[in-house]
């Protein structure tokens, strides 16, 4: 089923009764990505249900309510889908978080002050191709420039290929390139592309 006609509504915030639904929608865009940390996907949709913030993010919804998508990022009071050692620990024991949690790090421990941070843009499959995408990264450069960031940032796997044609075409340019070396075994891309986009 894709959509035809219809007008999505964006709004900042995810509202609480659908905190499920966007940990199942954040899975289905980045399990490939984080799979062998945070999976088996029973874990995984209960770490990230008990831990993505309401209120780091931008939603598009249908006309019946329903998530089409939404665009996480990143502020000094966290992430939209972060998480503390204690939500790890509730969720994969001692150990299990231990080694989940210096992979994490290492994947995303970078911090940038000058550019507001995205944390994850995804639509859902029967929404792509109907402008859910550019419409969310709009709200997010509306939110950034609310913030009073000049750019904004993302960073963007080297296999999503539609991602990244969708990036190039809103403005973003590519700036950096980071090879993950050994670890793109456990992650299951290579490298990971940085890409900045400047707000007039």
């Amino acid at each position: 089923m894709t959509l035809t006609g219809t007008v999505p509504t964006i709004r900042q915030g995810l509202p609480p009764a659908l905190r499920p639904d966007a940990a199942r929608l954040y899975w289905q865009a980045f399990g490939g990505k984080l799979g062998q940390v945070l999976g088996p996907d029973d874990l995984a949709l209960r770490f990230l249900t008990r831990v993505i913030r309401e209120d780091h993010c931008c939603v598009a919804l249908s006309p019946s309510g329903d998530l089409l998508g939404l665009a996480g990022f990143k502020s000094i009071h966290g992430s939209f889908a972060g998480g503390e050692m204690a939500d790890m620990r509730a969720v994969y024991g001692w150990w299990g978080s231990q080694w989940r949690a210096a992979a994490l790090w290492w994947l995303s421990h970078e911090t940038d002050n000058d550019r507001f941070l995205i944390d994850g843009i995804c639509v859902a499959r029967q929404a792509r191709g109907a402008g859910v995408g550019t419409a969310l990264v709009a709200a997010l450069c509306t939110e950034a420039q609310a913030r009073g960031y000049a750019s904004i940032r993302l960073d963007v796997v080297d296999t999503n290929w539609r991602a990244r044609a969708l990036y190039d075409r809103l403005g973003f340019v590519a700036t950096r390139t980071e090879r993950l070396g050994l670890f793109r075994h456990m992650f299951g891309f290579s490298a990971a592309i940085t890409m900045v986009k400047m707000l007039a």
